[in-house]
């Protein structure tokens, strides 16, 4: 059996969860999905940053302590997983004791490699990047993420010697040993690294931040970001450990190394550049891969409190469910570039493809194995060319799943579904069934493999409904990890038994009546 590790950026929590990050958390969670369907071994980790100079001072204009402040908004992001119907497994909590003890053993290791040491730096300073900003990088004067301006900081701290791994760090992205999706990410981090990567402030003076993990052997220092928060996709499965966390087993083993983080663009050559520094200097291995997607734009302008266009995940699952938000982030935002939100394409998306497409498709086929067979499945024949109408289709899919481009899965999708609609108008079962109740019986065996199939390709987007589909027509997966062997993913035709019900229901996606 496979194993599949992925995670998510970790993000600070100071205020509540946005639609940016709800779309970071369900592409991960669609893609582990996918590796769950397969039959690989899956664990999927997403969590908080509790510590830095944003939620430091965050919480002391709110009047709060730090740790009640923290505690309240890493709540919010933990319900993500009901909320989102997230498949993560691990959450993890930056204050918590084992991701402290964890972060500590790898400064050690650092330091003991002879990667850290101690000196001065100057610099413009970014509170919501938590990160020094180049002059270079600036946009009139500001933060090109922010729009803010910076603070100019001198300070003693503990530095990583990451020039040490620049070229490492290259031959590692050119060869695909880490490989970066899409494309021009790669090759925006290539650039980067061409220049050369600079040593890197590796922690803060305590008087200035009070909120942190403590340098090992230096308790006026605390740990900066990086060594601290970066730590979190090891310790969050057991390194520091001798035994993985929640799991009893050993999680770090048997997972490491990460198969895929799950990160934005924003923060690429902090993940590409100073964690993988940081994991050679280690000598642990580095992750496969990092899938990078870009902002989320609402009605096509920058998301910002001042305008009231900031789009809250939790509104549009309680006005149209889960399922309907899952399928807009992946469906219509391109995987790896900046996409918009807007309410009326949420509509129109519902009702054209997820009630007319999807959903009027398996009401029919659903309702004419009611009316015309009694509610069961017959007329399994061989039809090989189906089949490879169905596996073409599974190609396209797969090859965007594994190449982190959801959307071209969803399009994937959309033409099966196309395909089926059609395949229902051509053949017309209603006609057949006054004339050959045996060739009718064939034509609705054949498009409730069309609807598995669709459903299976479904299950990782919109695992609510699918799964709903897949009960409809026969099939009852036992758990999470079954749904593909129990649903018979890879088998593309014939898999559905012949007298196994097939059950109506109610329309899986009721039409939204929209204002003009």
């Amino acid at each position: 059996m496979n194993k599949f590790y992925i995670t998510t950026a970790i993000p600070y929590v100071n205020a509540a969860p946005h639609i940016g990050f709800a779309m970071e958390a369900v592409q991960a969670d669609a893609l582990a999905r996918y590796h769950m369907m397969k039959g690989d071994k899956t664990y999927y980790l997403t969590g908080v940053d509790e510590h830095g100079v944003k939620l430091y001072e965050t919480a002391k204009e709110a009047g709060e302590d730090t740790q009640k402040f923290a505690d309240k908004y890493a709540k919010k992001f933990e319900a993500l997983k009901g909320v989102l119907d997230l498949t993560n497994e691990g959450f993890i909590r930056t204050t918590s004791d084992y991701h402290k003890k964890g972060a500590q053993k790898l400064w050690k290791v650092l330091a003991d490699k002879g990667d850290i040491y101690k000196g001065s730096y100057e610099g413009l300073y970014c509170a919501g990047c938590e990160a020094y900003v180049s002059e270079k990088d600036l946009i009139d004067g500001k933060c090109p993420n922010h729009d803010k301006p910076l603070k100019r900081l001198k300070e003693e701290n503990y530095f990583f010697k990451l020039s040490k791994y620049s070229d490492q760090i290259k031959e590692a992205i050119l060869k695909d040993e880490l490989k970066i999706l899409p494309e021009s990410r790669k090759n925006e981090m290539l650039n980067i690294v061409s220049d050369g990567l600079h040593d890197v402030s590796f922690s803060r003076p305590k008087d200035i931040l009070p909120w942190g993990i403590d340098v090992p052997g230096d308790d006026s220092q605390v740990m900066y970001v990086w060594g601290d928060a970066l730590s979190n996709y090891i310790t969050g499965i057991g390194y520091g450990e001798d035994e993985a966390v929640d799991k009893g087993g050993d999680l770090y083993n048997l997972f490491w190394p990460c198969d895929v983080h799950v990160i934005g663009k924003d923060i690429l050559r902090f993940h590409a550049g100073i964690w993988i520094g940081m994991l050679m200097s280690a000598d642990l291995p580095i992750p496969k891969a990092i899938y990078v997607h870009g902002f989320v734009t609402s009605e096509g302008k920058k998301m910002s409190k001042s305008t009231g266009n900031v789009v809250d995940p939790l509104e549009y699952v309680d006005k149209y469910g889960v399922d309907p938000l899952r399928y807009y982030l992946m469906r219509e935002v391109p995987t790896g570039d900046d996409g918009d939100f807007s309410q009326g394409r949420f509509e129109d998306l519902y009702n054209s493809e997820l009630a007319n497409s999807y959903g009027n498709l398996v009401n029919r086929v659903c309702m004419m194995v009611d009316r015309y067979l009694d509610g069961e499945i017959k007329g399994k024949e061989k039809n090989d060319d189906l089949r490879e109408v169905i596996e073409k289709f599974w190609e396209k899919y797969e090859d965007g799943m594994n190449n982190f481009n959801i959307k071209v899965s969803c399009e994937a999708v959309l033409k099966l579904l196309d395909y089926g609609n059609k395949y229902v108008e051509d053949q017309k079962p209603w006609e057949l069934a006054k004339v050959d109740m045996d060739s009718l019986a064939a034509v609705l065996y054949n498009l409730l493999e069309v609807v598995r199939n669709v459903s299976l390709m479904l299950w990782p987007i919109i695992p609510g409904k699918a799964t709903e589909v897949l009960e409809r027509i026969g099939l009852k997966p036992c758990c999470l990890s079954d749904v593909g062997k129990d649903c018979g993913y890879g088998e593309h035709f014939g898999y559905l038994k012949e007298g196994s019900k097939v059950l109506k229901g109610d329309p899986l996606f009721p039409k939204l009546e929209v204002e003009d």
